[in-house]
């Protein structure tokens, strides 16, 4: 029997959105694996399967890297689409963000396992924030909505927070936690001030397609206020995210939160944290708001010359080898920020931007976990030998150990033949060929000032001579693996970078 609706009635009913299970299995992946590792660890004996929360970790990560590459095949085929209402999209740079994550959620947990057994210090506390951290970012990355974007946002920092300060035994630790707290909340707070302000001069908080906000520029914003209503609120969007890269001038906490977190954690935040943080930029303001371009793009090209200068000439005075990398980790975000700046031309120009900053983003993922899983091992037992001191003699002691770390510093410094040298060359190849001179000429004298810190740790670790008596750095079999996977994806890309650079390409034009 049917019942007969009133219009009324047929207005007030409930629609809910139509829900595709199997475009979603990446998300449900590491969300089901963070629920079984935390319940089953609360059910069971207290340590019984410490083994198993870091391959439960790993497992997961290759399962959702695996998924996005099927929805990759899906998307070649069948093109990008929309999920749940719209409220995410799966597309060339969502997926290519994606597998930069779970590729650095999988280097995290092969390290995190070995450093918290001789901290003892093990639980599966850490290996769920991972999970959840993870889980944030791929919701940035695929996000079509602003509201959907900060709750990404913020289930990503919340579980960082938690994990920056996870080493209780360490006040340097906790005291990492606190400041990425408390400066993160500022950050919420104007990301979140901006989408209102958006949401008021457009009437929605989505992205792309019909009822958009790119739909909503595309037939211009009718008053001058409700303009200047919206460039305000842009620019608090920006900040908010150009504090989650560590961008100048919102970078001050990087230094001492890198420093005082647990080694693996710093590799996992500059790797995983940064992808999900430039995903989102790419999608909030370049992808969905070209028509404002002229009121942004000036402010992308400012921050990526602060980032690039500052990064870079303060990276080199320092002397704790954790806070050079903070350094040189702000500086590569302006490396990516050039390729930000290039995208935001639009046309080819545009694509080939947007090639360059994913390339980017996955190479340096790779590279950076390497370069921390090193430092892991260097830090000893304590987490606390992370002086340039503890890296002389590195070579006679471990020279395998020492040989990758040069590899990976290199990679950095933008040698040929490696990873890094392709990624630098690609933002400031689309730097140039969109005609912005300028930044590609300091991007290349910011690489050569760059270059100079990592070779003073190469040569601490070959040419001076270490303590003899001090700690023997071992190398447990997981972290050896990590770096291993590492400085295989470092050279294979360095020599063989066509594979991952059309890919880039595919993916940059594969937009929903």
């Amino acid at each position: 029997m049917h019942l007969l609706l009133s219009p009324m009635q047929q207005t007030d009913k409930l629609i809910s959105p139509s829900v595709n299970w199997g475009s979603l299995t990446p998300l449900l992946v590491l969300l089901g694996a963070g629920l079984v590792l935390l319940v089953g660890a609360a059910l069971s004996a207290r340590g019984w399967a410490k083994g198993l929360y870091a391959t439960l970790t790993a497992a997961a990560a290759v399962a959702a890297g695996v998924l996005q590459f099927v929805l990759w095949n899906s998307t070649v085929h069948h093109g990008p689409k929309s999920l749940v209402g719209e409220a995410l999209v799966v597309d060339g740079p969502s997926l290519f963000i994606g597998i930069s994550i779970c590729a650095a959620l999988l280097l995290a947990a092969l390290v995190t396992d070995d450093y918290l057994r001789r901290e003892d210090i093990d639980s599966p506390e850490v290996y769920g924030l991972y999970l959840m951290a993870a889980l944030g970012g791929l919701v940035m990355a695929a996000s079509n909505d602003l509201i959907v974007l900060f709750l990404g946002l913020e289930v990503l920092s919340i579980a960082l927070y938690v994990l920056a300060a996870s080493h209780r035994k360490r006040i340097e630790s906790q005291e990492a936690g606190l400041k990425y707290f408390i400066l993160g909340g500022f950050s919420s707070a104007f990301f979140l001030y901006g989408v209102a302000l958006v949401y008021g001069a457009t009437g929605t908080t989505r992205l792309r397609g019909p009822e958009s906000i790119k739909t909503a520029l595309a037939l211009t914003v009718e008053t001058d206020k409700h303009r200047a209503l919206l460039v305000v609120g842009v620019a608090l969007l920006l900040v908010g995210l150009a504090f989650k890269v560590a961008a100048v001038p919102f970078h001050s906490w990087t230094p001492d939160v890198y420093q005082g977190a647990p080694t693996p954690v710093t590799g996992f935040m500059a790797s995983a944290a940064k992808a999900a943080a430039f995903g989102a930029l790419l999608r909030s303001v370049v992808l969905s708001m070209p028509e404002l371009r002229d009121d942004w793009r000036p402010a992308i090209w400012v921050l990526a010359i602060l980032t690039l200068v500052i990064g870079s000439t303060l990276a080199v005075v320092q002397t704790n080898v954790k806070r050079m990398l903070a350094y040189s980790s702000i500086s590569h975000a302006g490396f990516i920020l050039v390729g930000i700046e290039a995208a935001a031309h639009g046309g080819e120009s545009g694509d080939r931007g947007i090639a360059s900053v994913l390339f980017y983003v996955l190479t340096y993922a790779v590279l950076v976990s390497g370069t921390f899983a090193v430092s892991t091992l260097v830090g000893r037992s304590g987490d606390g030998a992370h002086g340039l001191d503890s890296y002389r003699g590195l070579g006679r002691q471990r020279p395998v150990l020492a040989l990758a770390l040069a590899v990976f510093l290199l990679a950095q410094a933008g040698v040929p033949l490696t990873s890094g040298f392709v990624a630098k060359f690609s933002v400031i190849t689309a730097a140039a060929d969109a005609s912005s001179y300028a930044i590609a000429i300091i991007a290349m004298l910011a690489a050569v000032i760059g270059a100079f810190l990592y070779l003073r740790i190469i040569v601490s670790m070959f040419l001076e001579d270490g303590d003899a008596e001090g700690e023997r750095v071992s190398i447990p079999f997981g972290t050896g693996a990590a770096i291993g996977i590492s400085v295989a994806f470092t050279l294979v890309v360095g020599f063989f970078p066509g594979w991952l650079l059309e890919l880039a390409r595919d993916a940059a034009t594969r937009l929903y």
